[in-house]
């Protein structure tokens, strides 16, 4: 391999791994401050039962997530320095924002919501969690404008080889973040919200804590559903404000190397050498319809329309966007069936429904690192696109130190991802906490059933009660 492919499985292995966690985080945090919201309006003990349980998920995915993007922003300043060096003066004040207007609204808040349970007032805590997502959501909206800039450039001039901006609004609000963001939130909300459902289904099907799973999964698969017909909108509409900047991309997920193929190809193993698929299964027709042309006649584009030395990998592309939108189906069959289980009051008593949720729970966060994939595979040869070629923008270290710390990463990133599901795997064997009797609403007055009772009370103790 050589130095630039090192570097960019470097880069891969690294955001593939921290994506992960902002993928449960960012949508988690959201998750807090509603359920806190119903406790502190309701005082019903079972929400702050909710709130203590996933919030110790919610703290140790938070710091990895952390610590992670750390090594992110020193990676693209030792092995991408050309890149830094000519993107600096753009990528940096974006960087600089998140950190001034994420990073340190979390850092103020997250103390209050990891601890000030009982030990601050219920306004307080309840704005500090809602401070504290508010950050997820800041830090994933500077994120997205950086790699949205490096999409579809825009507001710039070229001054000695570096980058300058001219115009800060087109530089943020270019013409892939206009639908990339919405798109990304989405996203993670769906992604958190089939992690708390699939975490609650586990309850369901081992009849531990019922009234904290059933309310968790409620929640949770409530969001899901009105959100997933706005993110599948969404999602077209990203790819089609996105077809005039980068056709490559669009050409690499049809999966066509030729022109003429009204169909959509739904396997596909490509040689990217040879420029054409040595097996493929496609169904005919269906990609004119998904262009809403029901007559069969709109063809997909191929790649060999782009030149080759300007063709993004194929393999990667088409299979990136393959898992997001099978992912994408699956979840919208899932809220769907959700939706009619919970029309018909049947909801809970479905239990191979809940052993389904339950093995959905990664599955959002499969459909991001797929979509990532999709849209930097997409890219190549360009890490800002048409400008900046990936190969000219890596630094020129020594190929073994780069293969050494790909090694070391991996290696270091797979088992903090292991310790992670396991501690989540600990944290629901343990269970959520007790109800806390001094939060439940004061009892009935009147005579108690004998069936309330214990039974180690006879006759005159129970007249005495």
């Amino acid at each position: 391999m050589s130095l630039l492919d090192l570097s960019r499985w470097q880069f891969a292995i690294t955001v593939m791994f921290h994506m992960t966690f902002p993928a449960i985080t960012v949508g988690l945090s959201i998750f807090l401050s509603v359920v806190y919201g119903r406790y502190w309006r309701t005082g019903r003990a079972v929400y702050l039962q909710m709130f203590r349980f996933w919030r110790r998920i919610f703290a140790v995915g938070f710091a990895i997530g952390v610590v992670a993007g750390a090594v992110i922003t020193f990676q693209m300043g030792l092995n991408w320095g050309v890149y830094g060096a000519k993107t600096g003066p753009i990528i940096g004040p974006i960087i600089g924002m998140e950190v001034v207007t994420a990073f340190f609204v979390e850092a103020g808040f997250i103390g209050v919501l990891l601890y000030g349970d009982g030990r601050v007032r219920k306004g307080t805590m309840f704005v500090s969690t809602v401070m504290v997502s508010l950050g997820t959501v800041l830090s994933s909206t500077w994120i997205i404008a950086a790699n949205s800039w490096m999409q579809t450039p825009a507001g710039f001039k070229v001054v000695h080889g570096q980058f300058e901006p001219t115009d800060w609004m087109r530089v943020i609000f270019n013409p892939s973040f206009v639908w990339r963001w919405p798109h990304m939130l989405a996203a993670v909300l769906i992604s958190a919200s089939f992690f708390v459902a699939g975490i609650s289904a586990w309850y369901l099907v081992k009849g531990r804590a019922k009234g904290f799973a059933r309310r968790s999964m409620s929640i949770a698969l409530g969001i899901a559903a009105l959100l997933m017909p706005v993110q599948l909108y969404l999602g077209d509409n990203v790819a089609g404000h996105e077809l005039p900047y980068q056709l490559s991309k669009l050409e690499a997920i049809e999966g066509d190397w030729d022109n003429g193929n009204t169909g959509f190809v739904l396997f596909s193993v490509p040689d990217q050498q040879a420029a054409r698929n040595i097996a493929e299964l496609d169904i005919p027709c269906l990609g004119s319809y998904i262009a809403k042309d029901l007559t069969c006649k709109t063809a997909m584009p191929g790649l060999k329309l782009t030149p080759a030395a300007d063709r993004p990998d194929m393999a990667a592309t088409f299979w990136g966007f393959r898992v997001m939108f099978l992912a994408a189906v699956l979840m919208f069959g899932t809220v769907f069936a959700a939706t009619v289980l919970r029309m018909r009051d049947r909801l809970w008593t479905a239990r191979r429904f809940h052993r389904f949720v339950l093995w959905t729970t990664p599955v959002g966060i499969l459909a991001i690192l797929g979509g990532w994939v999709t849209a930097e595979a997409g890219r190549q040869p360009w890490i800002v696109f048409g400008q900046l070629r990936t190969s000219a923008a890596v630094s020129q270290l020594a190929p073994g130190e780069v293969l050494f710390s790909v090694i070391g990463f991996s290696v270091l990133y797979l088992i903090m991802l292991v310790a992670y599901v396991a501690y989540i795997v600990r944290t629901m064997r343990i269970g959520p906490e007790r109800d806390d009797p001094r939060h439940e609403p004061p009892p009935q007055t009147g005579p108690l059933p004998l069936a309330g009772l214990p039974v180690s009370l006879g006759p005159k103790e129970v007249a005495a009660r």
